[in-house]
């Protein structure tokens, strides 16, 4: 029938630049901007959220957070995506990307207050950081993301924003609004899905018939494309090329990340219920620091001694955070009634003095 798409006429090939052997894929069609000083700080960053997340789950292990959601297996996408953004742009995360957080200079013990429940969202100012708190409902961020790049462009301003999200957001209707907000108005928005293969327990066969999730954005009028998210270096170049485009105008993209999540949903998952230790292994095969730092240690970028300082330092981060967070108490109640009116209303008024009055009878 004229006019019909076949499904089965969508690539759903990955953009691969570094095979897993961490050799460079010949005539992959990308142009690489990174000098020595680069592959260095994306080793780097890799390394450092990597241990920064082992340690949160240790924490909670431990009992010291009430639950954690890791990240581990999914640096690749995150640092090549956060890599390829200016400091000017903004980034609206799910609860997973820790890595990009870190990269935003933030303290990942100001994360975890969340997860120990001692603060809502996070510690940090999100306007010194551009970096929005963590949104724990599936797929809501992504509007905010569309609404901000819509009000950025309004002020005149260049700012692009990165919507991060996993698989199972993209069967939220959240996702779509936001996705068929962007096309239409021609938004300067990345969109960043993160197929970790699973929501949750439900594998992505049985969250969408199309082919790809990247073929989604066809519904909406830009383009989508698909990316090997445990290759760093093509997780940036596509990224990059997405930025360029948002920024010149041109609107949205969106990037599927093809990744891994190697460890749980959440400390609260039991993730050998539902996929084999076969899977886990390919996947382990295909680890994307290990690509990366062959492809680093290849081209002299790499030497022990900064190994060993990039160890020394996640070390330190390690300790920092197990520091900060242990025996952590609450932050102040009075936070509570503050922070969401201009002018306190009465009855919040009346709620906050009474909050007070059976304090104060607590404390003697």
């Amino acid at each position: 029938m004229r006019g019909v798409v076949d499904p089965a006429s969508i690539p759903t090939d990955s953009v691969e630049i570094l095979k897993p052997d961490g050799t460079l894929v010949p005539d992959h069609g990308y142009q690489l901007d990174l000098k020595e000083e680069d592959l260095r700080e994306i080793y780097r960053a890799m390394m450092l959220a990597r241990r920064a997340d082992q340690e949160s789950t240790n924490l909670q292990r431990q009992g010291e957070l009430g639950v954690y959601t890791p990240c581990l297996g999914q640096e690749g996408a995150q640092v090549g995506a956060g890599y390829a953004l200016e400091q000017s742009d903004w980034v609206f995360p799910s609860y997973r990307e820790l890595a990009i957080a870190m990269m935003r200079k933030i303290d990942p013990a100001e994360i975890l207050h969340m997860f120990r429940g001692t603060w809502h969202g996070g510690l940090w100012d999100p306007r010194e950081h551009h970096y929005m708190y963590l949104s724990v409902p599936i797929a809501t961020q992504m509007l905010h993301a569309v609404g901000f790049a819509y009000a950025a462009r309004m002020k005149g301003e260049k700012t692009v924003t990165l919507a991060c999200c996993g698989d199972g957001a993209t069967s939220e209707g959240d996702f779509h609004e936001a996705c068929n907000y962007a096309g239409v108005w021609k938004t300067p928005t990345v969109f960043l899905v993160q197929n970790n293969q699973y929501a949750i327990s439900v594998p992505l066969a049985k969250q969408t018939a199309a082919p790809t999730i990247a073929a989604k954005a066809l519904g909406y009028g830009f383009p989508g494309v698909r990316v090997d998210g445990n290759d760093v270096l093509a997780c940036y170049a596509v990224t990059k090329e997405a930025v360029r485009r948002a920024r010149e105008g041109h609107g949205p993209t969106l990037i599927e990340a093809v990744t891994f999540r190697m460890g749980p949903h959440s400390t609260a998952d039991d993730p050998s219920r539902y996929r084999s230790k076969e899977e886990e292994a390919g996947w382990k095969a295909r680890d994307p620091i290990d690509r990366f730092t062959k492809y680093a240690e290849a081209e002299g970028a790499l030497t022990d001694e900064f190994k060993k300082q990039v160890e020394e330092e996640a070390k330190e981060i390690a300790r920092h955070i197990r520091a900060e967070i242990v025996g952590a108490g609450p932050g102040p109640v009075d936070e509570l009634f503050e922070n969401v009116y201009s002018e306190m209303p009465q009855i919040l008024k009346q709620q906050h003095e009474e909050f007070k009055r059976i304090q104060r009878e607590r404390e003697g």
